[in-house]
């Protein structure tokens, strides 16, 4: 497996402060004698910039993530009233110029450190908070809500690339018990019912935390509809064994769904901590993830 990469995938386009500088002048003049800082990002697929003290611009670096963008532009705006927690609403529509090819975002700056980086006050209550969110986001209608191609789909879909990311893998870690919960997790029912909204990368580097709570969800690339058990990850990719029953009670979650869920936890945590060697936080989630995993499933085999 040595020929495989295990670092986040490469910039296909160059962003730097000169060229935000630039695209906000030409195309948001209201906002050009703002000051431009680069933020440290754990995510593969976008560059934040923050804009003086209260906005943020989001840039795509890959093509894949590009063409996301302006689904968040058509969605978040729909979705973000009934939420129960803010999320990144896009203030600022910006298309391709100045060299840059694809459609980014101005939206305001959301308080709060990644719930990676701080701790929440009550483990317990941040689960309560996270169960509202996803009831709430569920709740919306999904009609024109498109199928994502990563989190739409069925978990056998993702089958060969759990299993390639359990291979880098397996010189550092004992594998045979992470595919064991993944094919659990392949053979309960798959889900029939109405695709619903799912914000599909529900972990700790997409939560905020503000004053020790949890304030803020953010970075929804991955939005779509489709099986809901996708978001039920962020029990296993944050909450803590004793919150986790107090999201799962919340949720009123079925023996298939939770299953399910462990399942998209899984190709999650295997996948960060396979592929972020130069992404520190992000392996270091994956292995978090994991591990909570590996003891989650013991619990339940004895």
């Amino acid at each position: 497996m040595d020929s495989v990469p295990r670092t986040r995938p490469a910039a296909d386009a160059p962003i730097d402060i000169t060229l935000v500088r630039r695209l906000v002048a030409v195309q948001f003049p209201q906002w050009a004698g703002l000051a431009v800082e680069p933020v440290d990002s754990a995510g593969w697929d976008n560059t934040i910039f923050r804009m003086g003290c209260d906005l943020m611009a989001r840039l795509p670096r890959r093509r894949v993530s590009a063409q996301h963008v302006r689904h968040e532009h058509r969605w978040l705006p729909v979705l973000a009233p009934h939420l129960p927690l803010p999320v990144p609403v896009p203030l600022g529509h910006g298309v391709p110029g100045e060299g840059y090819p694809w459609h980014w975002t101005v939206c305001a700056w959301l308080k709060g450190e990644l719930a990676a980086l701080t701790r929440v006050a009550d483990m317990s209550r941040a689960a309560a908070s996270l169960a509202r969110f996803i009831a709430a986001l569920r709740a919306i209608d999904p009609a024109g809500g498109s199928v994502h191609e990563f989190c739409g789909v069925s978990l056998a879909a993702h089958d060969h690339n759990t299993r390639t990311s359990a291979a880098v893998l397996q010189d550092d870690l004992d594998v045979g018990p992470l595919l064991e919960v993944w094919e659990t997790a392949l053979a309960v029912p798959a889900w029939t019912g109405q695709p619903l909204w799912i914000h599909g990368d529900l972990h700790p580097a997409n939560l905020l935390v503000n004053e020790h709570e949890l304030s803020a969800v953010i970075d929804f690339g991955l939005l779509g509809v489709g099986d809901p058990a996708c978001d039920l990850m962020v029990a296993w990719t944050y909450l803590s064994a004793a919150s986790r029953d107090v999201f799962r009670n919340a949720l009123e979650v079925d023996d298939a769904t939770w299953s399910r869920g462990r399942g998209w936890a899984l190709q999650f945590g295997l996948r960060a901590a396979a592929y972020s060697a130069d992404n520190p936080l992000v392996g270091d989630i994956g292995r978090h993830t994991l591990a909570q995993l590996l003891a989650d499933f013991k619990q339940t085999r004895s």
